[in-house]
């Protein structure tokens, strides 16, 4: 089955008090916004979070979008991004770099197509999203409820990033680790050692599930040296056992086989980080 959505974002001023929506039909759309921020940041968060609220289906998405940012960011730009460590072909930073980072891992393991339609031109899936982007944007600007709209059967609830310089508003914990967790696991980050310097707790412990105990040093010297993809996540239990741990239980799947997966992420200083890791065959 491959999943039809209309994805688009808004933001009143630009930047102003923005909004992102994607719309499949009456009963399946989201959307959501933030006080401060951009139409292209609008446009990215609209298919994050479609692509997170459907990541358990299992279904490929064709997304319909009005704009070439998007669609010219995941088709054309990100490769050389990424391997430029996120900078353009001149060296400067990538422009919204959290948002585009997030929406690669999002592409991991799935199948996505984009098709361009044109924006303000009655196209009716298109003029859906768009009207409820819109309103999200004037809720906030308003500072009314946001019309969020009932989102996908059995999606987390959506996360949300920091954008602009003034305004954040921050994901839920749960969301977070389980969005680190999906990162640990991309080709991207097992390449980069920064990356997993940041990721891994100082302590960081892993059982393989041949039973061998491996320390920080030796997984980032082993995940570096071959960044293999480490599969998708099928979500088992995400449990609070103290205020700054969380412990995310899971389903991996790779070609290397399924496994049952538990990781122990643990809060310093305001940044969620990997303690301790283990997996056994499925």
């Amino acid at each position: 089955m491959t999943i039809i959505a209309a994805a688009d974002g808004s933001a009143l001023g630009n930047p102003g008090p923005a909004g992102w929506a994607w719309y499949v039909d009456d009963e399946h759309w989201h959307a959501g916004g933030w006080p401060h921020g951009t139409n292209n940041q609008g446009e990215l968060m609209a298919v994050i979070d479609l692509l997170e609220s459907t990541a358990g289906s299992g279904d490929d998405v064709h997304v319909l979008c009005d704009s070439q940012y998007v669609i010219n960011a995941v088709t054309k730009w990100m490769p050389g991004w990424k391997r430029k460590g996120w900078r353009k072909a001149d060296g400067a930073p990538v422009m919204n770099r959290e948002l585009v980072q997030r929406l690669d891992t999002a592409l991991t393991g799935r199948t996505v197509s984009f098709e361009w339609v044109k924006g303000h031109a009655g196209h009716r899936m298109n003029e859906a999203a768009d009207e409820r982007a819109r309103a999200a944007a004037t809720a906030y600007q308003s500072r009314s409820d946001v019309p969020t709209g009932p989102g996908w059967p059995g999606s987390p609830p959506a996360a949300t990033a920091r954008v602009g310089t003034d305004a954040v508003v921050p994901e839920p914990d749960e969301t977070t680790v389980l969005r680190l967790e999906r990162r640990l696991l991309t080709p991207a980050a097992r390449a980069d050692a920064s990356e997993l310097s940041t990721l891994l707790h100082p302590e960081f412990e892993e059982i393989g599930e041949s039973g061998r105990l491996w320390d920080r040093d030796t997984v980032i010297q082993s995940l570096t040296a071959e960044p293999v993809d480490g599969g998708t996540i099928e979500p088992l239990s995400t449990t609070r056992v103290a205020s700054d741990a969380i412990l995310l239980a899971y389903r991996a799947a790779s070609i290397a086989g399924d496994s049952l997966r538990s990781s122990l992420w643990l809060r310093i200083d305001g940044r969620w980080r990997l303690r301790f890791h283990q997996g056994t065959r499925a």
